[in-house]
C-alpha cells in the first residue's frame, strides 16, 4: 500500500484494487471482489496510520452495524498476532440509539466491546460512545461536551463510516443540515425497519438516536465509507455521481478532499462505470459485456433484440460494439441465440441429445443432485419448480437444509404447538409452565429453540413429501454457526465446513445447487455459501468432484440480471401452482414472518412474481412466452 502526504498533513493512501474513476464521479471509490478483501485493506490502512502517528494520540472515529465488522476483526488479529497497540488511540463512536441501556445487547456500546474493545489494549478512558440513557434535559449538554472533547483533541484523524438505505451517515437521516453537530435525531422508518431483526421486531427499535453531525464528520482529516451488498447500490450511485442533496446525506462527502468509498461488486453495480461502462471509455468487448450492453439497449429502446437497428446502437453510444462484431444483424442473432441456449426444460440435462447448445450435460442421463438450502424453505422458494422437474425426470435428488431456521419461528407459532401437545397428548407429554413462560417472555431457551427447530423441520418434511420426495433424501445439517439462539450468529468454523464436506462426499453429486443470494438480510445465505465454497475447495481434486457442476440460485430477495443467467427453467401455470403449494407448507413463515426485510409480501407471492417477471423479461427480449422461469448461474469449481 502506498501513500502520499496531503496539504493538511493527513495521509492519502493509494488503495490497491479497482479504483478507476470517471468524469461522472465526485467521490473517490475503490471496488473489491470480496468484503473480506476490502475490510483487510482498510484495517491495514488504520494500522499504518496509528504506527506512523507522531502525536501523543491518534483520534479514531468508529462506526457500527454489519459493514465494519470485518475491519474490526482484522484489527483484532493485527493486535494479537502482529503486536499492533491501541494504547495511544482515542476513539469516538458516531452514534447510539436513544433511549437504550449500555448493557443492552443491541446497544452500540455492547457492539463495540463485542467486536473490538474487549480484544485490544485500548485504554478504557480513551473510549467515547454517545450515552443512550440520559435525562431529557441533559441531552443538549452532553452533545455539546462530546463536540468540545473532539475539538479539544485536535479533531478526528480517521473517520470510519457505513451507509444506510436512506443514505444516512451516522444517524444523519435525509434532511440533515450540512452544518449539523452532535445532537439527538428521529430515526427514519426505513432505518428502523432495517434494524428490526436486531430488536426482534420494528416495534422494539428506538425511535431516536444521538449522532455526530454532518459537520463533525466532514471535519475529520480522513474519511472512509464502507458499503456492501446490492441494497446499498442505489444510494451509493446517488452519493457518488449525483448532486449534493440533503435527501442523500452521504452526498455531503463530495465536499471532503480525502474521502474514499470502499465497495464490493454489488454495492457499486449502479455506478456508470459498472452499469454502462461503454459510456465511459473504449475497451475490448467480451461476450459478457456484449450481453450486458445489448440487454441494456433493448430496455432503453423498448425493443426486442432482433428489432434493434444500427441507429439504436449509434444513438446509445454502442457504435464500437457494432464495429467490433461485424454487423448489427450478426450481433442481434448472436445475442438471440445466447439467450435461447439458456432455456431448458431439462435442468439435469436431456438424455441422448446433442448438448452443445444446452446449459447442462446429457451424460450421465441420471444424475445425483444435491440442493443446499440455507434456511428450511429456501429450496422451494427459490427453485421449487426445478427440484420437482429434476425428480420427475428420474434424477436422484437430495436436499440439504443447512440451518435449523429456529430463530425464524415466532413465539406465537411455538405456543400453538405447545397447546396442541398439552391438550391432545397430556397423558404422554408433560409440558411445563416454565417453557410457556419463557416463550411468552421472548426468551429463546434451549427447549424453545429445539421446539422451533422441530417446527421448521416438520414443514420441510411436509413440503418434500408433497413433491414426492422420500424422507431419506432430506438432510438436516444444523450447522453450528447458526445455533446462537440470537439474530447475530456465531462465526463459521472448521466444524461447519467438515459437516458440509462429509455430506458432499457421501452423496458424490454430479450437480450441486446453492443459494448465491449474498444480500440475505441476516447474512445467513452469505455465510452458508462461504462454507460451501470452502468445502468444495477442500475436496475439488477428488475424482467425483471433477465431473460435478455447481449452479447458484437467488433467494427471495432478488434475481440474477438477464445477462448473468446461464440456465432458465420454464414453468407452466400448473407447475407455478404446485410450487406455491409447496411453499405454503412452511406455515410458520406465512403471514407473520419474523424478519422478512423491507418487502412485506408473503414469500410465495414474492417468489411467484419474481419468476413471472423473469419469464416476461425473456419474452420482452424476443424469446417464447412462458408463465414463469427459475434462473441459475454456473459457478466454476
Amino acid at each position: 500500500m502506498s501513500y502520499m502526504i496531503k496539504d493538511n498533513n493527513s495521509i492519502q493512501f493509494k488503495i490497491p484494487g479497482s479504483d478507476e474513476t470517471t468524469r461522472f464521479e465526485k467521490i473517490h471509490n475503490v471496488c473489491f471482489d470480496s468484503v473480506e478483501q476490502g475490510s483487510k485493506i482498510i484495517a491495514h490502512e488504520i494500522s499504518d496510520l496509528i504506527k506512523k502517528c507522531t502525536k501523543d494520540h491518534f483520534i479514531l472515529g468508529l462506526a457500527t452495524g454489519s459493514s465494519p465488522i470485518g475491519v474490526y476483526r482484522e484489527l483484532v488479529r493485527l493486535h494479537k498476532e502482529e503486536g499492533l497497540s491501541f494504547k495511544k488511540v482515542i476513539t469516538f463512536n458516531l452514534d447510539e440509539y436513544f433511549p437504550i441501556e449500555k448493557n443492552n445487547e443491541q446497544s452500540y456500546h455492547s457492539f463495540m466491546y463485542q467486536h473490538l474493545f474487549s480484544h485490544i489494549d485500548i485504554v478504557e478512558n480513551n473510549i467515547n460512545i454517545p450515552q443512550g440513557k440520559l435525562l431529557e434535559h441533559n441531552i443538549s449538554n452532553f452533545c455539546e461536551k462530546y463536540e468540545e472533547k473532539i475539538n479539544s483533541l485536535g479533531g478526528i484523524d480517521y473517520q470510519l463510516l457505513g451507509i444506510g438505505r436512506t443514505a444516512h451517515i451516522g444517524f444523519n437521516e435525509p434532511g440533515s443540515n450540512q452544518n449539523s453537530c452532535t445532537r439527538i435525531v428521529s430515526l427514519d422508518p426505513i432505518t428502523r425497519e432495517d434494524a428490526a431483526s436486531d430488536f426482534n421486531g420494528v416495534e422494539s427499535v428506538p425511535n431516536r438516536a444521538i449522532t455526530m453531525g454532518i459537520r463533525t464528520i466532514l471535519n475529520a482529516k480522513r474519511i472512509v465509507l464502507l458499503a456492501w451488498g446490492h441494497k446499498k447500490s442505489s444510494v451509493i450511485s446517488k452519493s457518488i455521481e449525483g448532486n449534493i442533496d440533503s435527501n442523500y446525506p452521504a452526498s455531503f462527502l463530495q465536499k471532503h478532499n480525502n474521502t474514499t468509498f470502499i465497495l464490493d461488486n454489488e454495492s457499486s453495480a449502479q455506478l456508470i462505470k459498472h452499469k454502462t461502462p461503454w459510456l465511459v471509455k473504449d475497451f475490448n468487448w467480451t461476450d459478457e459485456l456484449r450481453k450486458k450492453a445489448i440487454t441494456w439497449l433493448s430496455k432503453q429502446t423498448n425493443k426486442s433484440i432482433l428489432k434493434l437497428t444500427q441507429r439504436d446502437y449509434n444513438e446509445n453510444g454502442l457504435s464500437s460494439l457494432v464495429i467490433s462484431s461485424g454487423s448489427v444483424y450478426d450481433l442481434n442473432i448472436w445475442m438471440f441465440n445466447q439467450l435461447q441456449k439458456t432455456i431448458t426444460g431439462w435442468p439435469g440435462g436431456k438424455p441422448n441429445t446433442d448438448d452443445s447448445d444446452r446449459p447442462e450435460r446429457a451424460n450421465p442421463a441420471k444424475k445425483r443432485v444435491l440442493v443446499f438450502s440455507p434456511h428450511p424453505d429456501d429450496d422451494v422458494i427459490s427453485m421449487g419448480g426445478t427440484i420437482k422437474r429434476l425428480f420427475d425426470q428420474g434424477h436422484d435428488v437430495h436436499i440439504a437444509y443447512q440451518t435449523s431456521g429456529n430463530i425464524g419461528v415466532s413465539n406465537e407459532e411455538a405456543l400453538k404447538f405447545i397447546e396442541i401437545a398439552k391438550y391432545s397428548f397430556s397423558e404422554e407429554i408433560i409440558v411445563t409452565d416454565k417453557i410457556v413462560d419463557k416463550i411468552q417472555n421472548k426468551i429463546n431457551s434451549k427447549s424453545t429453540l429445539k421446539l422451533k427447530g422441530a417446527i421448521r423441520r416438520s414443514e420441510c418434511l411436509a413440503a418434500a413429501r408433497y413433491l414426492g420426495f422420500s424422507d431419506l433424501n432430506l438432510h438436516f445439517m444444523d450447522l453450528p454457526f447458526y445455533e446462537s439462539g440470537k439474530i447475530k450468529k456465531n462465526q463459521a468454523t472448521k466444524k461447519d465446513v467438515d459437516i458440509t464436506v462429509d455430506l458432499i462426499k457421501s452423496i458424490k453429486p454430479h450437480q450441486i445447487f446453492a443459494a448465491g443470494d449474498l444480500a440475505d438480510p441476516h447474512g445467513t445465505h452469505r455465510v452458508c455459501l462461504s462454507i460451501l465454497f470452502d468445502a468444495v475447495k477442500q475436496i475439488k481434486n477428488l475424482s467425483f468432484m471433477k465431473s460435478c457442476w455447481l449452479w447458484l440460485y437467488r433467494g427471495a430477495w432478488q434475481e440474477w440480471d438477464i445477462e448473468e443467467i446461464e440456465m432458465a427453467v420454464p414453468m407452466s401455470p400448473s407447475q407455478v401452482v404446485q410450487k406455491r403449494n409447496a411453499i405454503l407448507y412452511h406455515q410458520s413463515q406465512k403471514d407473520k414472518v419474523m424478519f422478512q426485510g423491507q418487502d412485506n409480501r408473503d414469500f410465495w407471492l414474492r417468489a411467484e412474481q419474481r419468476n413471472k417477471n423473469t419469464a416476461q423479461e425473456y419474452n420482452r427480449l424476443g424469446m417464447a412466452e412462458y408463465e414463469a422461469m427459475e434462473a441459475f448461474k454456473r459457478h466454476i469449481i
